[in-house]
């Protein structure tokens, strides 16, 4: 990476690495898809967020992951938790203070324009096709849904989670 303009300012690959990232974490460990975490991680480094959580650091190798990450998984933070140790870490998460919102559609769930992210929060996406086990959403502080007037019910995991971290970085500029 040469010098890069970042705001209103240009820095370098030393100093862009101390640059103040947004407080929030991705939590993808039950999306399985490598190209969806390629996006993702493309996403999460483009806003600069605290860390995207993967399931396996092997998935970052592949080369649909790669692909698709466009090279940011060079520069984005990573935190491995496994399937098995989600209700744990997220658990610990809350414990750190971080608020747990479940991207999800449900009755239950506000819609993503009503909602305001607490600073600390982790996003939890779910896996494609089956969404956010039970288990994970009774842990939650709250579940928001991205409002659609189509046909299809959902959209990508991908497509979903770049539209609410970019609700999260509108609310919570750096």
């Amino acid at each position: 990476m040469a010098n890069r303009a970042v705001g209103n300012r240009t820095v370098g690959r030393d100093s862009y690495t101390n640059l103040p990232r947004h407080s929030l974490i991705v939590c993808a460990t039950l999306v399985q898809n490598p190209a969806n975490l390629g996006g993702l991680c493309r996403t999460t480094e483009a806003f600069r967020l605290e860390s995207l959580v993967l399931a396996d650091r092997a998935i970052a190798q592949t080369t649909a992951f790669k692909n698709l990450s466009a090279s940011t998984h060079h520069w984005q933070p990573f935190t491995i938790c496994p399937i098995e140790s989600l209700l744990d870490w997220l658990t610990q998460q809350q414990r750190l203070g971080y608020s747990l919102i479940a991207l999800h559609t449900s009755s239950k769930a506000i819609p993503l324009t009503q909602f305001t992210y607490p600073r600390q929060s982790v996003l939890i996406l779910g896996q494609e096709l089956t969404g956010i086990p039970s288990s994970v959403l009774e842990l939650c502080n709250q579940a928001v849904m991205i409002p659609q007037f189509g046909l299809v019910e959902s959209l990508n995991v991908q497509t979903a989670g770049a539209i609410a971290i970019y609700e999260y970085v509108k609310q919570h500029s750096v």
